[in-house]
């Protein structure tokens, strides 16, 4: 019997999404990329609160899957916009967090896919390569926006221009992830920032992100409206009353996620 493309689980309101084609080095096909966007949308519906996204085998995600079924046509633009958009502006849009670990090399536009989480985690051996320039293409999936808004100009230019590896220590002194961690404790801790999350004040949590992101374009004042009518609905959940009553009572509070 083949082995699932996906593997995916939801436990204790965690869902874990594992890329399973390590003969591929987890290579992204159409396939693939179309599994990981139903799984997120299934995950939601069954009362998903956190997502930690990784890969098996030896890499995290070696890009798009060239000499197999990765889209490849006269119109690669064609190509992102059925397979790839769909997925990480889906990814863009959860009103739930994202925890990335990142298990081995990232490259192409799984650098993209690394980069989407909320809160990245790097193995100590793995890498990211924005390799596109390597075979006459450009950064695409959204790794232009990612890179430079953590990067910056100077740093994204000499990983685009270049196509040159940087290992996790660097794209962690870059500002491109959080945490590099042994590579034996990788999915460990992973898992313990996703269950962290998965039992927080899950609407709270998914205004965060939004207002983070809008705050990357936005000026002051439109970021202030933006967090002050965030702060209206955070404040009318039971989640909010239910940390304000842990405060007054000393104690830990119990999130719902409602």
């Amino acid at each position: 019997m083949t082995a699932p493309i996906l593997l995916s689980a939801l436990e204790d309101g965690v869902l874990t999404l594992t890329l399973n084609r390590p003969e591929r080095l987890n290579a992204l096909s159409t396939s693939l990329l179309a599994a990981l966007t139903q799984a997120l949308d299934t995950g939601v519906a069954e009362g998903t609160r956190a997502v930690l996204l990784t890969g098996s085998g030896r890499a995290f995600c070696s890009g798009a899957d060239l000499a197999g079924d990765g889209g490849v046509s006269p119109n690669l633009g064609e190509t992102l916009e059925a397979f790839y958009h769909p997925l990480f502006e889906r990814l863009a849009a959860l009103e739930l967090p994202v925890v990335c670990a990142v298990n081995g090399p990232a490259v192409g536009a799984g650098v993209a896919l690394a980069l989407a989480g909320d809160i990245v985690l790097m193995a100590r051996s793995a890498y990211l390569q924005l390799g596109f320039v390597n075979i006459g293409l450009v950064p695409d999936a959204g790794a232009t926006w990612l890179l430079a808004r953590s990067a910056g100009r100077a740093r994204t230019l000499e990983m685009a221009l270049l196509g040159e590896p940087m290992s996790a220590d660097e794209a962690k002194a870059a500002g491109l992830i959080a945490r590099v961690v042994d590579d034996e404790v990788l999915v460990a801790e992973a898992q313990a920032i996703a269950r962290r999350l998965a039992h927080g004040p899950t609407v709270a949590i998914g205004l965060i992100r939004k207002q983070i992101a809008a705050a990357l374009d936005a000026p002051l004042p439109d970021t202030m409206a933006i967090e002050a009518a965030h702060q209206t609905r955070a404040g009318r959940t039971a989640d909010f009353r239910e940390g304000v009553a842990a405060f007054i009572q000393k104690r830990s509070p119990e999130f719902r996620g409602q």
